[in-house]
C-alpha cells in the first residue's frame, strides 16, 4: 500500500442520523492489533494527567449541524484513511486534542475511529480540514512532531494556499522552513513568518519589527544556526542593548559575559532549542558563538559572521548607526525589536524606528513586519497583545480628534497667500 492517505467525498446522510446523541460516549482511538486491556488502559485518565474535557466536540456537533439546517446549506462528509496507526495517533494528539483544536478553528465535526477519520460540515471547511490532516500526517511520517502550534501552522498554510491558488493543486505550495541538525525542518506557522524566512534567505540585512510572541528572535536564531551548520558563515555574534525594562538593577557581578547573560537569556533559550547542549557549550568556549555588548562594538569589522541584534528598539540612533556599519564581507545581519516596548529615557529616539524609516527601499535590506494577529506563542498572548494594541489605537484616535477639534474652523491659507500678506504688511509706505 502507498504511504499516502486516501480521501473520499460523499454527500452526508440526513442530519438527524449523522450526529451522535449528547449522552453517547465520544469515540476513542484504538490502535490496531492491541488487546482490549491495553485499549482500556489507554482510555483511562489518571490523577497526575487527567483527561481534558471534550465538551467542545459534543457542543460543536449539534450546533454546526443546526446552523447548516437552518441556512439550508449542504453538509459534506469527508472520509480519510491512514496507513499507519502509530502516525495517525500522533496526528490526532493526546486524547485527540489536535482534532478538537481543528474542530474549534474550522467549525467542523471530526470523528476518529482507529485509523479512519470522518469530517462533517460545510464542504469548503471539511475539505480544508482534510488537507490539514494530510499535511500533518506527511510531517509526522517525516519524523516531525505534531503539536497544537503545528496544527495552527497547517491551518494558516491551507488558508494561504487557498487564496493564492484557488483553481490549482494547492498541495504543492507550503510555507518556507529552516533546517537544523537537532530539530530538523522548522516550518513557518503563518504568512508573516513565511515572508520573514524568505527575507532572511534573500538579503544580507533584515530588519524585523513586531509585537512579542511572533517568533522574530526564535526564527532568527534558528536561521543563524543553520548558516553555521551549512558553512555559510564561520561564527555567530549576539548583541543586545543593556537596558532594563523599567527598573534599575545596578552593577552586575562577574566578567563581561556574566554581566550580559541576563539580557541575552531569550537568545540562549532559542540556541538550546536548535543546538545540542554540548555543541552549544563548545561553541561558546571556542568563540564560534560570541557575546558582544552593543556598547563595545565600535571600531570592529565583522566578517564571515551572522550578527544578531535583539531588542533593537532600545538602541539609540547613534548606537544603531554604529552597529549597522560593522557589517563586513561575507556577513549577514539580523535586527529584531518591538517598537511598542521602548525602554529608553524620555527624549531619546529609537534607532530601530529610524533605521526602518531610512533604509526602506535600500537594495540588500529586507524588512519584515509582524502584526498582533501573527502572535504564535500562545492564544492568550495573542489576545493580550490585541487588547493592548486596541487600547493604544483608540487613545491615538481620541488624541487626534481632540487636536482637530481644537483647531479653528477657518480654512488655512496657502503658502503663497501667506507670503503675499506678509509682503503687503512689510511694504514701506
Amino acid at each position: 500500500m502507498s504511504g499516502r492517505p486516501v480521501i473520499r467525498l460523499k454527500p452526508a446522510q440526513p442530519l438527524i442520523t449523522t450526529t451522535l446523541p449528547l449522552d453517547h460516549p465520544a469515540p476513542q482511538f484504538r490502535p490496531a492489533g492491541t488487546g482490549a486491556r491495553e485499549t482500556t488502559l489507554l482510555a483511562q485518565p489518571d490523577s497526575t494527567n487527567p483527561r481534558p474535557e471534550r465538551g467542545s466536540r459534543r457542543d460543536l456537533a449539534p450546533a454546526t449541524m443546526d446552523i447548516l439546517t437552518r441556512e439550508g446549506l449542504p453538509a459534506t462528509e469527508v472520509l480519510l484513511s491512514f496507513d499507519d496507526n502509530r502516525l495517525a495517533g500522533l496526528v490526532f494528539g493526546h486524547y485527540d486534542q489536535n482534532l478538537a483544536h481543528l474542530e474549534r478553528r474550522l467549525g467542523v465535526v471530526i470523528s476518529p475511529n482507529g485509523n479512519h477519520v470522518t469530517i462533517k460540515g460545510p464542504r469548503e471547511t471539511s475539505e480544508q480540514a482534510g488537507r490539514v490532516l494530510k499535511t500533518l500526517y506527511a510531517r509526522a511520517k517525516a519524523g516531525a512532531s505534531v503539536t497544537l502550534g503545528e496544527v495552527d501552522g497547517a491551518i494558516e498554510e491551507s488558508n494561504v494556499q487557498r487564496s493564492l491558488f484557488p483553481a490549482a493543486d494547492t498541495g504543492k505550495a507550503s510555507f518556507d522552513a529552516i533546517v537544523t541538525r537537532k530539530r530538523g525542518p522548522v516550518r513557518a506557522r503563518n504568512a508573516a513568518q513565511d515572508a520573514y524566512l524568505r527575507q532572511l534567505k534573500r538579503n544580507e540585512l533584515v530588519l524585523a519589527e513586531g509585537p512579542a510572541g511572533t517568533g522574530k528572535t526564535w526564527l532568527a536564531v534558528g536561521h543563524a544556526v543553520s548558516l553555521i551548520e551549512q558553512g555559510v558563515v564561520e561564527r555567530m555574534i549576539l548583541s543586545r542593548p543593556a537596558v532594563e525594562a523599567g527598573e534599575r538593577l545596578g552593577f552586575l557581578p562577574g566578567d563581561m559575559r556574566e554581566k550580559v547573560d541576563p539580557y541575552l537569556r531569550p537568545i540562549y533559550d532559542a540556541l538550546n532549542d536548535f543546538m545540542e547542549a554540548r555543541h552549544l557549550e563548545r561553541a561558546l568556549q571556542t568563540g564560534m558563538i560570541e557575546i558582544a555588548p552593543l556598547a563595545f562594538m565600535r571600531g570592529r569589522t565583522l566578517t564571515n559572521a551572522v550578527v544578531l541584534l535583539d531588542e533593537a528598539q532600545n538602541a539609540t540612533s547613534v548606537q544603531m548607526k554604529m552597529f549597522l556599519t560593522r557589517l563586513g564581507e561575507g556577513s549577514r545581519m539580523i535586527i529584531t525589536g518591538d517598537p511598542s516596548q521602548i525602554d529608553l529615557p524620555p527624549g531619546q529616539r529609537s534607532g530601530l524606528i529610524e533605521a526602518v524609516r531610512l533604509l526602506s527601499g535600500v537594495e540588500g535590506v529586507g524588512h519584515a513586519r509582524f502584526e498582533e494577529g501573527d502572535v504564535v506563542r500562545h492564544d492568550l498572548v495573542r489576545r493580550i497583545v490585541m487588547a493592548y494594541e486596541g487600547a493604544a489605537r483608540r487613545e491615538r484616535e481620541e488624541r487626534e480628534e481632540r487636536m482637530r477639534s481644537a483647531l479653528p474652523d477657518t480654512p488655512l491659507e496657502s503658502d503663497t497667500e501667506g507670503l503675499k500678506r506678509t509682503l503687503s504688511r512689510e511694504r514701506p509706505r
